[in-house]
């Protein structure tokens, strides 16, 4: 049976894609069967990466593991259970014909509130909320006073979370372990950069989620998009030298992959 993670987070530009990647990606590359889903159904940032990867690998030669990516089954009336919705059935279908045959499912939800965010949420056993190092994505989270430094309370993305929490306790569902990364995080020490830190460990008692490592903001990762590489495979296709930089954020990808703690997985690179 398929442990589902769900990268999510009703904010775009938060490096959601990237970090889903990097995560399915390296699971494919210690051997497991990895399952993917994009449920941005217009941009398809995942599907795309994934697109890259395969045509990149195909014209250059190279053989490296390459997680499977299925598109959404069509909408289909007839297949739609009394009292389920339209959107529900689709990811309903699609997680039934990946989960007997992966260890994994990583699914990538929209920067948005949508019906199949809602209910990938509600399914997910590892949920993982990209937070750009910004009060602006932390409003999603948390509703806090001017100076930063007392939560007032929960707001629209955390009460979704909430609700799928409740979702599946009440089918019977095992508890999901919520991790909410510090992405995209600048080198320079800043005060704000400080009190982002302070909030999000705060937030993190009072709601129930635990703090990852999240990845610094660098030019490599848009640069890998376009042939559908993450870092872990420069090695791999002839990078003989890495910068200082790219050692850096492949220790980051390390560090998170350790901080998922996800279930038989010994992280080996």
């Amino acid at each position: 049976m398929a442990h589902l993670i769900v990268f999510g987070n009703e904010k775009g530009g938060a490096g959601k894609s990237t970090v889903a990647m990097h995560v399915a990606t390296a699971l494919a590359r210690m051997g497991h069967s990895v399952g993917t889903l994009d449920l941005d159904l217009r941009q398809q940032s995942l599907g795309r990466y994934l697109s890259n990867r395969r045509a990149w690998l195909k014209k250059e030669g190279h053989d490296l593991a390459v997680p499977f990516w299925m598109p959404l089954p069509e909408p289909d009336p007839e297949a739609v259970t009394a009292g389920e919705q339209p959107a529900d059935n689709r990811l309903r279908r699609a997680v039934e014909k990946l989960r007997d045959t992966h260890d994994f499912i990583v699914i990538d939800c929209p920067g948005a509130y949508t019906r199949l965010a809602q209910v990938a949420h509600a399914m997910a056993d590892t949920l993982v909320t990209p937070l750009n190092d910004s009060f602006v994505d932390f409003d999603l989270l948390a509703r806090i006073e001017g100076d930063g430094e007392k939560i007032l309370g929960p707001s629209v993305y955390a009460e979704m979370v909430w609700s799928a929490r409740q979702l599946r306790a009440k089918n019977g569902l095992k508890p999901m372990d919520w991790i909410v990364l510090r992405n995209r995080v600048g080198a320079q020490q800043m005060i704000n950069k400080a009190k982002m830190e302070k909030a999000v460990a705060m937030l993190s008692k009072r709601i129930g989620f635990r703090v990852g490592p999240g990845f610094s903001e660098r030019v490599v990762f848009r640069e890998l998009f376009p042939r559908g590489l993450t870092l872990l495979d420069l090695r791999d296709i002839g990078v003989r030298s890495l910068s200082i930089s790219n050692i850096a954020a492949r220790q980051e990808v390390r560090d998170l992959m350790k901080a998922l703690k996800l279930p038989g997985v010994q992280v080996s690179f």
